[in-house]
Formats: structure tokens, C-alpha cells, sequence
């Protein structure tokens, strides 16, 4: 009798304490996930790597959309609006145990997973923040758009306003010491960057163009993909910039690939790239309301998990560097 009451306590804490979400369960192959117009409003979809099997997750009448995968698959953070404001949500890998993220909603999006997978950091309004999963506090980093947590913790990517136009910015997390990627005389709008899986390389997406009066309205088609090492030298091109634009550029987790999206016969598609051989190959096809067909993919894929991480024995990465 004793022993059945023990057990019935120990079984109550660990759902008390939230443990049942380290049962979630990882894809056993690679997934892309995404956002798809193709149910008459955006939802997050899986898909295989090849574009096939997409299936749809969420399966809501709000507009979720913007999937991340947390650092060991078994997790998927998404915007949603189905509590009346765009905000962040969480899910498990298969759809299930949807829940928001904060208790006090408020309008947040463009999330991005610390490697600890612990914390994220997240765009309200023009300012990042950062915060821990399972607590209610949000610490102000940096004023800025779309950031990207580097894979050593060390650091986050993201677009600063610089007289109007955006500017990839590096911020150290430990010193608050900040430093723009590109030189000075770099033109225009930079935006959407993405780490490689390494962490020695920065996609971002760029309209390195400039009409005379100052204006890059007309030239929006020009916008396309770029990489360019972490300390701002080896700038590359990978997307020709003859258009349509093409952004949100996410890494293979073997990085030898991109993800990306670009327009199709009017239609936001996704894309992916080698990188060897510079060949694309459309993944989507489906067509959605307007012109957003499918956007914004992010990839996760077991095997390159070189050690099977437990989330929760992981360390707090933000709050070590903070004490330091």
C-alpha cells in the first residue's frame, strides 16, 4: 500500500514539473517543417526532404506559421494567433500538446532556439529579447529584427536598423560588445541571417542594390541569397539575383545544403540549393491564397545529432554567461 502511494506521489510531481515533455519524441528521419498557404490560411506542415509527404500539424483556423525545430527535434516553437495576437506556441514533433509559451501574451515573433535548448531569443516589436522556457521573464538584449542564436551560444546574428535600412549585426551575449558583419560600405537591406551548423558561417538574404535617389523599392526582385564567414570575409553569392527575391535562407544540418523561398508563377515556393554545385530544386509546388504558397522552411535531421543530447541535463547557457 505504501509503496503504491509513493509511486502515485513520484508519478504527480513529474507532471507537476513538467517532465512529461522530455517524452516528446523526435522524428526518426530528416523533416523539413514549414508554412503553407494551401489550407485557404497558414498552417505548419512536415515534409520529407525531397518535398514529399507533407503533412499538415497544426490544423487550426489561425494563421500559425515561422516553425523552428528545437535542438534535438523533439520540439517545434511556431507563431500563432489563435489567442487573438501573434505570439510564441510550442508543440511536440507529431502536432500534439500545443501550448503557449508565456502566460501573458503579447506580440511576439521570429523566434530562435539557443544550442542548450533551454532559451530562446525573440523579436517584439524592434526589440530581441531573451527567456527561459518554463518562466515568465524577458531579459531586453539589443534593438533589432530576426535574430539567429550562433551554435556555440556565444552569440547572436541579426538585422539592425541602420538610417532606415537593416544591417547584419553580431552581439557577443557575455559583453553586450556588438559589430556589424559587412563592411561600412555595404549597400542596403540585409536581413534574415541563419548559422551554418558549424557555426563558421553566416546565409543571409540582401538587396545590394540602390537606386540613385536612395530608394531600393524597384528593385526588391534583386534580393537573394548570400553567405559570408563569421567574421564578415568570403561573401558570397548562392542565389542569382536575377529574381524573383528569394530570402529566409536556412542551413541543411549537414551544411552542404540551403533552404530558401522564392516566387514560382506567382507563388511563394521553397527552395533548396547545394552548394557544390549551385543547382536548386523546388520542393513545394502547392498553391495557397495570394501569392503565399509555402515559406519558411527549417530542417532537422537525427543523424547528425552526433551524441543523443537530454535536453534537461543540458546547461542554461544565457544565465552561466551571465554570472561569469
Amino acid at each position: 500500500m505504501n509503496f503504491r502511494r509513493i509511486f502515485f506521489v513520484f508519478s504527480l510531481l513529474l507532471l507537476c514539473t513538467g517532465v512529461y515533455v522530455a517524452l516528446a519524441q523526435a522524428p526518426d528521419t530528416a523533416k523539413i517543417a514549414f508554412g503553407s498557404y494551401r489550407d485557404r490560411n497558414p498552417e505548419v506542415y512536415l515534409m520529407n526532404p525531397d518535398g514529399s509527404q507533407a503533412v499538415n500539424l497544426t490544423r487550426n483556423g489561425a494563421a500559425d506559421n515561422f516553425p523552428t525545430w528545437s535542438p534535438t527535434g523533439e520540439q517545434i516553437l511556431f507563431v500563432s494567433d489563435r489567442d487573438g495576437m501573434r505570439d510564441l506556441y510550442l508543440m511536440d514533433a507529431d502536432g500534439s500538446n500545443v501550448r503557449r509559451v508565456f502566460k501573458k501574451i503579447a506580440e511576439r515573433g521570429y523566434p530562435t532556439w539557443a544550442p542548450d535548448g533551454k532559451q530562446i531569443a525573440y523579436q517584439r516589436g524592434d526589440i530581441i529579447y531573451i527567456a527561459t522556457l518554463g518562466k515568465q521573464t524577458e531579459e531586453h538584449l539589443v534593438s533589432g529584427f530576426h535574430p539567429a542564436w550562433s551554435p556555440d551560444g556565444t552569440e547572436i546574428v541579426f538585422a539592425s536598423d541602420v538610417f532606415g535600412s537593416h544591417r547584419l549585426t553580431v552581439i557577443n551575449i557575455r559583453t553586450g560588445r556588438q559589430k556589424k558583419l559587412l563592411p561600412e560600405n555595404a549597400r542596403a537591406w540585409q536581413q534574415w541571417p541563419a548559422w551554418s551548423p558549424r557555426g563558421d558561417r553566416i546565409a543571409f538574404s540582401w538587396l545590394n542594390h540602390v537606386l540613385p535617389n536612395g530608394f531600393i523599392h524597384d528593385l526588391v526582385d534583386k534580393e537573394t541569397i548570400y553567405i559570408v564567414n563569421r567574421d564578415g570575409t568570403g561573401l558570397e553569392r548562392i542565389v542569382d539575383e536575377t529574381g524573383p527575391k528569394a530570402n529566409y535562407p536556412v542551413w541543411s544540418p549537414d551544411g552542404n545544403e540551403l533552404l530558401y523561398t522564392q516566387e514560382s508563377d506567382d507563388q511563394f515556393q521553397i527552395f533548396k540549393i547545394d552548394l557544390a554545385s549551385r543547382t536548386p530544386k523546388q520542393l513545394t509546388h502547392v498553391k495557397g491564397i495570394f501569392n503565399w504558397g509555402n515559406f519558411h522552411g527549417d530542417w532537422f535531421d537525427p543523424a547528425t545529432l552526433s551524441v543523443p543530447l537530454q535536453p534537461q541535463l543540458l546547461s542554461t547557457i544565457w544565465g552561466k554567461l551571465k554570472r561569469e
